[in-house]
């Protein structure tokens, strides 16, 4: 059974960083591309960042230049690095595995879903 665990979300001034860890089990993330998606509050949730199995990103415009997204798959875990946080960038935040291109990836691609964490960028 697939279980995507995020965390590292917090409360952070704008300006500040965040470094998000996304834990999986019961898949092998190698084969995968990964994603970090986002939901704030009355909106849609988006896909942010993204990274294929041969390591290959894709961001956003809006945060492009600003959030890293690196993955580790001996540690079976993918990261997004947040830098110069907005409080635009205020969602909870959520992970995914894609078995496709990433160019394929939707939020409508999924069955399963993590909790997600949240980030609050605010002064």
């Amino acid at each position: 059974q697939v279980q995507l665990v995020e965390s590292g979300g917090g409360l952070v001034q704008p300006g500040g960083s965040l470094r998000l860890s996304c834990a999986a089990s019961g898949i092998i993330i190698s084969i995968y591309a990964m994603g970090w998606y986002r939901q704030a509050p009355g909106k849609q949730r988006e896909l942010v960042a993204a990274i294929t199995s041969g390591g290959i990103t894709k961001y956003s415009d809006s945060v492009k230049g600003r959030f890293t997204i690196s993955r580790h798959d001996a540690k079976n875990t993918v990261y997004l690095q947040m830098s110069s946080l907005k409080p635009e960038d205020t969602a909870v935040y959520y992970c995914n595995a894609h078995p496709g291109p990433i160019a394929t990836m939707t939020p409508g691609s999924y069955n399963y879903w993590g909790q997600g964490t949240q980030v609050t960028v605010s002064s």
